[in-house]
């Protein structure tokens, strides 16, 4: 039944790109091969675009700028609500594609699809809510009028670990916002997004307000990057990428969302909950999530009991087939990545605590290193895999700054029942946001989400994200006189 049910999924994905409406081909009639990485089986043949595609995807959205930018607030905000009630109608149609694209355990790919979903129904709610200001100049000669416009066509470049809520993430404000958008997912995981592409047509999206091309980076990013008429350019992924694209679009907007090597900091009054939550954020997705805690530092006085606490729970996670419900840990997105991890945990000066060997099935264990160097690759760079190192701190002014050591600046988190010393050291780790007794992946999209050095130069969330995607425009008037 499974099986079926899976085959019957994947022939209802689309397999073309689609522009301007249309499903259609590559213009060359290339194809790609999307694979499962639990079982290394192609799943899928879909179309590779070439840079003439993500051009006529351009095309598109520029000729429906205008029109999407007079559809009033309430009409674009229905679409997206509409958008919203469909995917919940098909929830695990997006679940089990997820697993199947990605290998992302079946439980956390609901959660995957309830967290993308929200996206779409906040933003709804947003969209009549974007305004000016209005007010007198100083002086009090005259009145100023501030409105808020679209930015106007939009680049959207999402990564693999999220393939559908980074979409959604990027996608519904810039709806919201009155902006056109072509989306380019990563090609190891696109076919969330072309049934979401689908789901869109289905609720109501005029063509050419919505584009998705799929095909290689270096050519579908190059042509579009570059080009004039795109406005804004958002990226979610590795900080050279971002970084790189940065360079590149000096006069555009580039909002980056990129790395993080997260820490998290154990105080000697940490809440019992802490190795429990520890444990589940650090190996969820198998560490490959950019707010995935990968430093932790204990307090030289919690080191024996959170030591004896946090490695049996790593040690009861359940590696397996991500198709299971039962399965915590499944497989890293491909072989190549998986060999690196494996280099760095060998090449590590620290002690395995447990993990750093291959399940019979080729899936890395989960792994937990002790007092790494702080040059080692598990230590100073974004891993991106099942690993977690601890490292024995004398004092929290020590830990804040080996969690500063790095050029990541994303999330951290701090675990203390005092909340003092806590909210003292919030101020001092150099991140973007920091989460006090729970662990990173905690979010809601009220918040502004982003970080800072090489994490990245934007933030996400419903007010900060429409604002991104506006400009503001400044009226200026003087009251007339009456005469005499």
């Amino acid at each position: 039944m499974t099986e079926n049910r899976e085959s019957d999924l994947l022939a209802s994905v689309p397999d073309g790109l689609f522009i301007g409406g249309q499903w259609r081909p590559a213009a060359d009639g290339g194809t790609l091969r999307v694979f499962d990485p639990a079982t290394g089986r192609v799943v899928k043949t879909i179309a590779d675009a070439r840079p003439e595609d993500g051009l006529a995807a351009l095309d598109a959205a520029v000729a429906a700028a205008d029109d999407w930018a007079a559809t009033p607030a309430r009409e674009r905000a229905e679409i997206l609500r509409r958008a919203f009630d469909l995917l919940q109608e098909r929830k695990e149609d997006f679940a089990l594609l997820m697993t199947i694209e990605m290998g992302k355990p079946l439980a956390e790919a609901r959660g995957e699809v309830a967290y993308g979903g929200e996206f779409l129904r906040w933003f709804s709610e947003e969209t009549a809510r974007i305004q000016g200001r209005y007010g007198a100049n100083p002086e009090g000669t005259g009145r100023m009028i501030v409105s808020q416009h679209p930015v106007g066509p939009c680049f959207l470049i999402t990564p693999w670990n999220f393939p559908l809520a980074m979409a959604t993430r990027k996608i519904a404000p810039a709806l919201a916002a009155g902006c056109p958008v072509v989306l380019k997912p990563a090609t190891q995981t696109p076919l969330s997004a072309l049934l979401l592409a689908e789901l869109e047509e289905e609720a109501g999206l005029p063509p050419g307000w919505l584009s998705v091309v799929v095909g290689p980076a270096s050519e579908i990013g190059d042509v579009l990057v570059e080009d004039e008429r795109v406005r804004l350019i958002t990226f979610t992924g590795s900080g050279d990428v971002g970084w790189g694209i940065r360079e590149r679009a000096p006069r555009k907007k580039v909002n980056l969302e990129l790395g993080n090597a997260t820490p998290a900091i154990v105080c000697c009054d940490a809440p019992p909950s802490t190795a429990d939550k520890l444990a589940a954020n650090s190996f969820s997705f198998a560490g490959q999530s950019c707010i995935s805690v990968q430093r932790i530092y204990v307090m030289e006085d919690a080191w024996d009991d959170f030591v004896r606490e946090f490695v049996p729970k790593v040690e009861a996670l359940k590696v397996g087939d991500p198709a299971d419900d039962e399965t915590d840990v499944g497989p890293l997105i491909a072989e190549n990545e998986r060999d690196r991890v494996l280099e760095w945990i060998h090449a590590s000066s620290g002690e395995v605590l447990t993990g750093g060997e291959l399940t019979p099935d080729g899936l890395l264990r989960p792994t937990v290193i002790a007092n790494p160097a702080p040059t080692d690759k598990v230590q100073s760079e974004e891993v991106f895999g099942p690993v977690v190192t601890l490292t024995r701190t004398s004092s929290l002014e020590e830990a804040i700054e080996l969690a500063n050591s790095t050029r990541y600046g994303l999330q951290a988190a701090i675990f203390s029942f005092d909340l003092r010393p806590a909210l003292v050291a919030a101020q001092q780790l150099e991140f973007g946001g920091v989460i006090i007794n729970e662990a990173p992946t905690f979010r809601a999209d009220q918040m502004p989400y982003g970080g800072v050095k090489d994490s990245g130069n934007t933030r996400e969330g419903p007010a900060w994200a429409v604002r991104e995607m506006t400009e503001e425009r400044l009226v200026v008037f003087q009251l007339p006189q009456k005469p005499g």
